[in-house]
């Protein structure tokens, strides 16, 4: 077992850690939101604990992990390496700046009243956005698995 494999495994955990829930968001608040919208600020609560606690900090850790896998193993200028560091780069960018505080206020909203309008298009807004971020997850792994 070299260290470049302890690393490696380091990372795709921490990929799994910080983004594996997230993924389910887009498909989960909409059935919780139709079915149990009184469960929804305690939902949202543990989205932003999550958040701050895990996917904050594995945003961070993940790329750390990546620049010694680049390093070590001589893949920088590789497509397969620039494109995920890229996109990760977004994913910090809206996580800190969208996905943070939204779920924060979502918590606070759905406490005062989750039908209401400023609650929808809160919500709407934040779920646009982990979708795309969803999806940028997605495309880092692939790009990284497929090294095209």
């Amino acid at each position: 077992m070299s260290t470049y494999s302890v690393v490696l495994a380091l990372h795709i955990i921490a990929v799994l850690a910080a983004y594996g829930l997230p993924l389910a968001y887009p498909l989960l608040l909409p059935y919780v939101r139709g079915r149990h919208p009184e469960a929804l600020a305690g939902i949202h609560d543990v989205q932003y604990r999550l958040n701050v606690r895990l996917t904050g900090p594995g945003t961070v850790v993940i790329p750390a992990f990546g620049i010694y896998l680049a390093s070590a193993g001589h893949h920088w200028g590789e497509t397969w390496v620039s494109i995920p560091l890229g996109i990760i780069v977004v994913i910090a960018v809206l996580g800190g700046a969208v996905v943070v505080p939204a779920t924060k206020r979502l918590a606070a909203l759905a406490r005062e009243d989750v039908h209401s309008a400023e609650y929808d298009r809160q919500f709407r807004r934040y779920l646009r956005v982990e979708v795309l971020l969803g999806a940028l997850v997605l495309a880092a792994v692939f790009v990284m698995a497929a090294k095209p």
